[in-house]
């Protein structure tokens, strides 16, 4: 993906996420893998005022050469695109159901079999730490380890995909999922899939919803 294409897609993701109620004012952040670092959104500016000029690009050690400055997450976006290189794209949000798992400070147990398809069978909660911290930013990757999603402690929620499209998924499946789980559990507890299940599960994902 080109960059002026690059900066096209981050704002038509923002907006996604902000018609799927994702995020709301100017909460979130979104990032792709460039050659030279990454793209991602700028701070503080509100969805309906985004202009592709404004899309920051960056390297990984956090410099950047642009009249606008990059989401205050940024550094968890970098830490990512290190410590995974199947990372192509990464999105972070506040959606509701997610926020308030995350307030509990629980992950989402392999309560249905789509839990699975974040890459075992939980997804985890991270440790708490400050927003727009360092410490936040391997919180994060510590709770992804064999995993493409996690939700942040008393915070929100983030996913990385091979490209913009996957990433996004990823955080309306977890989204969607949080909310069945904590939907279930006002009705009475779950009962979760047995650990002995998951590699039934995985191997039928490997040609689940797939075309040939």
């Amino acid at each position: 993906m080109d960059i002026k294409t690059a900066r096209a897609a981050l704002i038509a993701a923002t907006e996604t996420l902000d018609a799927s109620g994702m995020n709301v004012g100017t909460t979130g952040n979104i990032s792709v893998r460039t050659a030279d670092g990454m793209l991602i959104t700028p701070t503080g500016i509100a969805t309906s005022a985004l202009r592709p000029e404004q899309m920051v690009p960056m390297r990984l050690d956090g410099s950047w050469d642009a009249p606008f400055r990059p989401s205050s997450e940024w550094e968890m976006h970098a830490e990512i695109y290190k410590a995974f290189p199947d990372a192509g794209a990464v999105v972070h949000a506040h959606p509701d159901h997610c926020v308030a798992l995350s307030c509990l400070r629980e992950g989402l147990p392999l309560f249905h079999y789509m839990v699975a398809g974040f890459g075992g069978d939980d997804v985890r909660c991270s440790d708490y730490a400050l927003f727009a911290s360092s410490e936040l930013a391997k919180a994060a990757v510590v709770a992804l380890k064999d995993r493409n999603a996690c939700l942040l402690a008393n915070h929100g929620m983030i996913a990385f995909g091979g490209d913009l499209g996957a990433a996004l998924i990823r955080t309306i499946k977890l989204e969607t999922l949080a909310r069945q789980y904590l939907l279930a559990r006002s009705a009475g507890t779950p009962v979760l899939i047995k650990g002995s299940e998951l590699a039934a599960i995985r191997g039928r994902y490997k040609t689940y919803g797939q075309q040939k």
